[in-house]
This record gives C-alpha cells, sequence and structure tokens, in this order.
C-alpha cells in the first residue's frame, strides 16, 4: 500500500476524478427514468452470473453468459435514448451567448400574459425555451418565424382556425424560432394518464434535452411547466414568473459561471471586472 502510494501522482488524481465524473452524470442522467430499472435490472443479471460461475452452475452459467457476450449490443438498443441524451450533453456549448437582462424580463412577461389568457380561454398551448441544448432539428420541422415575442403572437399562433395551432412553438435565443413543431413523444410507464399528449411530447423532449416547456391544457386549462425529470402545475402568475425566472436564469449564467469555476481552479479568486 505504501510503494502504491509513493508512485501515486497527478495523472492518477486527474484519472479518478475523471472516471468518478462519469460515473456520476450517468447515474444522474438516468436516475428516475425506467432506464434506472433496466441498469438494476443487468446488475442482477451479472450477479446472478458470478454466483453461478462461483458454484460451479453450469447451465445457468452457459445461459448468462451468452447473454452477457452480447452485454454491448444490449446495452446499445436499451439505453439509445440515455446514450443519445449523453452525446448532446457532451456536444452543446457551455459558452453560448446569453440574452441581456432587459430582453429576459420582457421574453418572460410576454410568455406569462400568454400562458394566462390561453389558460382562462382553455386553447391548448406548448411554448419550449431551448436553453443549452440546441434544438434545430425539431424547428427545422415546424415553420420558421423568427419572430419577437408577444402575447398577441403567441395567442395567434395557438387559436383555431390558425394553421399553426397544432404543434409547439420553440422559442430560441429569446425570439420565436418556429411554431407547429413536432416533438418525439415520450414511452414512459410512470406518466400520470390524467395528462395529454400535449405533456407527454414535452416530456418526451426533456427526457432527449434540458428544454424548458409550459404546457396549457385544452381540457383542463391548467399550466403545467416540464423539464427534465421533472413536470408540476402551476399555482398562479407567481409560481409562473418564478420558473421562468429560474429555468432562463440557468441559460444566462452556465457560460460565464463555466469560465468562473475554470479560472477560480486554475489561478484563484475570479475577478468580476
Amino acid at each position: 500500500m505504501f510503494s502504491l502510494l509513493q508512485n501515486f501522482g497527478w495523472r492518477d488524481i486527474a484519472d479518478i476524478i475523471i472516471v468518478a465524473f462519469i460515473i456520476y452524470r450517468v447515474i444522474a442522467l438516468i436516475k428516475g427514468t425506467g432506464a434506472f430499472q433496466v441498469l438494476i435490472g443487468l446488475i442482477i443479471v451479472f450477479a446472478v452470473f458470478l454466483f453461478a460461475v462461483v458454484f460451479k452452475l453450469y447451465a445457468t452459467e452457459y445461459i448468462f453468459g451468452n447473454f452477457l457476450s452480447s452485454i454491448i449490443i444490449v446495452i446499445i438498443v436499451l439505453f439509445r435514448n440515455e446514450i443519445r441524451r449523453a452525446l448532446i450533453e457532451v456536444g452543446k456549448n457551455p459558452f453560448a451567448v446569453s440574452q441581456n437582462k432587459l430582453e429576459r424580463a420582457n421574453l418572460i412577461e410576454e410568455t406569462i400574459k400568454a400562458a394566462l389568457e390561453l389558460s382562462s380561454k382553455k386553447i391548448g398551448a406548448i411554448i419550449v425555451f431551448e436553453r443549452n441544448v440546441f434544438l434545430g432539428d425539431y424547428i427545422k420541422i415546424g415553420t420558421k418565424l423568427d419572430s419577437i415575442v408577444s402575447k398577441e403572437l403567441l395567442l395567434s399562433i395557438f387559436t383555431q382556425p390558425s394553421p399553426l395551432h397544432d404543434g409547439a412553438v420553440i422559442i430560441q435565443k429569446g425570439r420565436i424560432a418556429a411554431a407547429s413543431c413536432y416533438l418525439p413523444l415520450s414511452m414512459e410507464d410512470n406518466i400520470s394518464k390524467k395528462l395529454g399528449t400535449r405533456h407527454r411530447a414535452a416530456i418526451g423532449l426533456s427526457d432527449l434535452t434540458d428544454a424548458f416547456s409550459i404546457v396549457v391544457s385544452e381540457e383542463s386549462g391548467k399550466i403545467s411547466v416540464i423539464r427534465p425529470k421533472k413536470t408540476s402545475t402551476v399555482e398562479n402568475i407567481e409560481d409562473l414568473r418564478i420558473q421562468l425566472l429560474k429555468n432562463l436564469k440557468y441559460q444566462y449564467d452556465h457560460g460565464h459561471n463555466l469560465i468562473k469555476t475554470i479560472y477560480e481552479v486554475l489561478f484563484g479568486k475570479y475577478d468580476e471586472k
């Protein structure tokens, strides 16, 4: 042990940190999803295989050994959505250009006004905010607008007989990038039966990206906010404002905070000037 510690250098520390970070990110990525139960199942299968090897249960060892010999293909098939989401996370731009505070405040207030009126009239809607994961693939599917966010425009999009009312509005860099965008439906089994197709579509997008969505129910008029691994109903106007401020602030501060953290690790205290 002593000789091992003597040869312990900065490369070993970096190696441990990288491996620990990867394990942490994998657990954080799948925790609370159906994939977590699948991972537990694979661990149980591996434990049974080891048990069979130790106690020489040849038939069991043969069956589970053949299964585990194809484990890479099994993992790719079972965790395809999680792997895609992880690669998107790796490829996202942490230094994305942020909006200024005045633009963000206007965006939030116009969105709140639109959501409340849509709710009062029981008009179904999905408003998606791009954060750090690029939503270009979903924008391509819809009708491109590149417009300023306003209550009037959002109402006109979602009110029938508008040809754009079916689908989601995606807001990118503080502007309405596209409308009538179709989102991937979540296949999770633990979604409440009370939630409709709009909610399932917003949850499906949050399974693959870090997008933040506002969903207005056509049946009840209730407003829900959906982000990765969490869905909640908005109680009042102030609750909606807090949710928007918190989730859009993440996009605004992410690049700056990452720069600050790297600087402090390398050079010490970060000078805001």
